[in-house]
């Protein structure tokens, strides 16, 4: 059962992201960026991974993908705006594309069909374990980052911030 819903959201999430690339429109590229953001939450779920799992829903889907949701809404991009590419760059993309194709298929023939990967430890990846490591050995690493971030966040309200103009 837990193999068929495996391949069942793998091949959910190729479909998905084949249609971010071919979608003509950017707002439903983006829709269908969400729906593939949250196959890979189903698949860190079936990888017993939970914290990844609400992080991905929470940050990606929540707030990263409704922000460039937004933002495409608010350029009003139509075929009008779009300006007209050279012929050199659709070359170039050609080659690119090439490229990809042919890493793909090296690593398909590359990597060796197994069956699905069960976990020795059933313990892996839960919030409980990850808090144990983030306030144990990792505390002093952990709280450095969150003074980092608080820094950064100060350093972006005085930046923003208007100097006021005396007359």
């Amino acid at each position: 059962m837990g193999t068929q819903v495996f391949y069942f959201v793998a091949t959910l999430s190729i479909i998905c992201s084949l249609m971010v690339v071919f979608a003509k429109n950017p707002i439903h590229s983006v829709l269908y960026l969400i729906l593939t953001f949250f196959t890979f939450t189903v698949h860190y779920v079936l990888l017993n991974a939970q914290f990844l799992a609400v992080v991905n829903f929470i940050v990606y889907m929540g707030a990263i993908m409704v922000l460039f949701l937004f933002v495409l809404m608010l350029l009003n991009l139509n075929k009008e705006s779009e300006p007209l590419k050279s012929p050199l760059i659709k070359i170039v993309g050609l080659i690119a594309g090439c490229c990809l194709v042919v890493t793909l298929i090296g690593s398909f023939k590359a990597a060796s069909i197994n069956s699905p990967l069960v976990l020795q430890n059933q313990g892996l990846g839960l919030v409980e374990n990850l808090g144990k490591e983030l306030f144990g050995p990792f505390l002093l690493p952990f709280e450095l980052s969150s003074l980092l971030l608080l820094t950064a966040m100060v350093g972006a309200v005085l930046l923003s911030k208007k100097d006021e103009v005396e007359s």
